[in-house]
């Protein structure tokens, strides 16, 4: 008989022991009632409970958990817009039973909350100002939160708003307006190089008429240094300053002409080129210094009459 009821012995024990021994996962707490009332909470490892007497109520996770909240509302100046609120949050080891038994729905909870400090926040500020505070309504909402969910069991690690979205169309607008400044600053560089052109290039044309001009300067003084010599020379020999003066006229009245001569690509045409023009020069030269002279000479006789006087 004895062999006949080793099955069911066999069968009795293994339910027996897996009613009895269960295991709890690392970073979870198992709540245990018996018969219908809170007994105990087990942590990690294996744990003892009495079969039928005892059973696991739940588990709760103590890591850290996360839980995204998307709001929309609208700024002060009447945009709508949706913000991604991550809510982090972690039940606190020593109040499991109120985390399990006080609060049924959590992620409703913390929801409800983010939207009541999020409606209460944003209208406050302006489109620009929620993307620069995004920050301040983090630490509002985690301040709210952290007073509401601190009595259920759960401690809020950190906020974060993650994203912010308004409107397609107010977001058209705000980068056909970043475009605009863009293009400004773009034709503002723009014409400031086109300037700095300009100034440049009127410095060195600058730069270059007045060296041309030193340079035409210094070609006159030493022509005039040059002539200064030949007259010199000239009157060694006896030829007084006004014949000296034009010999050289003459002299370099026939040298362009030879100049224009040997090149045969000129447009140049000297003014006038007839035969007798080199006499006709030489003449009116020698008449001018000679009226010249007597000009002068009237002139300091009457200086020295007016000093007698």
């Amino acid at each position: 008989m004895s062999f006949y009821y080793l099955p069911f012995i066999i069968v009795t024990t293994l339910v027996i022991g897996f009613g009895t021994l269960f295991i709890v996962k690392q970073q979870t707490a198992a709540v245990i009632e018996r018969l219908g009332r809170f007994h105990s909470i087990r942590n990690s490892g294996l744990q003892l409970k009495i079969p039928v007497i005892d059973r696991i109520a739940g588990k709760l996770s103590l890591k850290i958990q996360q839980l995204d909240v998307i709001v929309e509302t609208k700024t002060l100046d009447d945009v709508f817009v949706k913000l991604k609120v991550s809510v982090q949050y972690v039940v606190i080891r020593s109040k499991v039973y109120e985390a399990f038994y006080m609060l049924e729905y959590p992620h409703e909870q913390i929801t409800s909350y983010v939207f009541d400090v999020v409606r209460a926040e944003v209208p406050k500020m302006k489109l620009d100002d929620v993307f620069v505070k995004k920050d301040d309504i983090a630490i509002a909402v985690k301040a709210e939160l952290q007073d509401a969910m601190l009595e259920y069991g759960y401690d809020i690690i950190k906020t974060l708003v993650t994203d912010i979205d308004p409107d397609a169309q107010v977001k058209a607008a705000m980068n056909r307006i970043n475009a605009s400044e863009r293009e400004k600053i773009a034709a503002q560089f723009e014409g400031d190089a086109a300037r700095i052109l300009i100034v440049e290039k009127a410095k060195a044309e600058a730069e270059s008429k007045r060296l041309q001009g030193q340079g035409i300067a210094d070609q006159r003084r030493e022509i005039a240094r040059g002539l200064e010599e030949s007259v010199e020379v000239l009157n060694k020999v006896g030829i007084n300053s006004q014949e000296a003066s034009a010999l050289i006229v003459v002299t370099q009245h026939y040298d362009t002409l030879q100049a224009i001569g040997e090149e045969t690509n000129t447009n140049l045409i000297l003014l006038p080129n007839s035969p007798q023009a080199g006499s006709d020069m030489l003449n009116n030269m020698v008449a001018s210094f000679t009226a010249s002279n007597q000009i002068g000479e009237a002139m300091k006789k009457q200086n020295e009459e007016k000093d007698n006087s």
